[in-house]
């Protein structure tokens, strides 16, 4: 992470650290197709959990709710805390699944972290957003992937 202030995340604009947005087509999935994704997606999170321990850091939180909103991994290492969205495809047919992390799901993470920052006391950290991403089963990490919005 570049020089930051304590406490604040990084204000670098733009998302310079992932790829190139490609439209996504959305649609409702039947309750099994549900099912599946969530259990994909857990599987997922946990191999992250895995390549976070696996690099020297701590894990503080899997699955941080507040209302609505969901942090899936927050993880620290040292002064540093990063807050982690983990996104998965089966190909990038549909563009990089990093992509998925829209100006809303930044917006929702942004306003989560500050919960969690308020509900833990935390001050004095360095702190960042990482993606974490997994296409055909191959990890890629986007540390410091967006900033906080406004």
């Amino acid at each position: 992470m570049p020089s930051s202030k304590k406490g604040r995340h990084s204000e670098r604009g733009g998302c310079g650290h992932l790829p190139p947005t490609n439209n996504i087509p959305s649609s409702k999935d039947h309750p099994s197709e549900k099912r599946r994704r969530l259990k994909t997606g857990q599987t997922f999170e946990r191999l992250a959990a895995v390549f976070f321990e696996q690099n020297g850091f701590e894990i503080l939180q899997r699955n941080w709710r507040t209302g609505r909103r969901e942090i899936d991994l927050i993880v620290k290492k040292g002064n540093l805390i990063a807050f982690v969205e983990v996104k998965s495809a089966s190909s990038k047919k549909y563009g990089h699944p990093a992509n998925r992390v829209d100006e809303r799901k930044v917006a929702n993470l942004t306003k989560a972290t500050q919960q969690y920052l308020i509900d833990n006391k935390i001050e004095n950290y360095d702190l960042r957003f990482d993606v974490v991403t997994f296409v055909n089963g191959r990890l890629e990490h986007f540390p410091d992937a967006f900033p906080a919005a406004d």
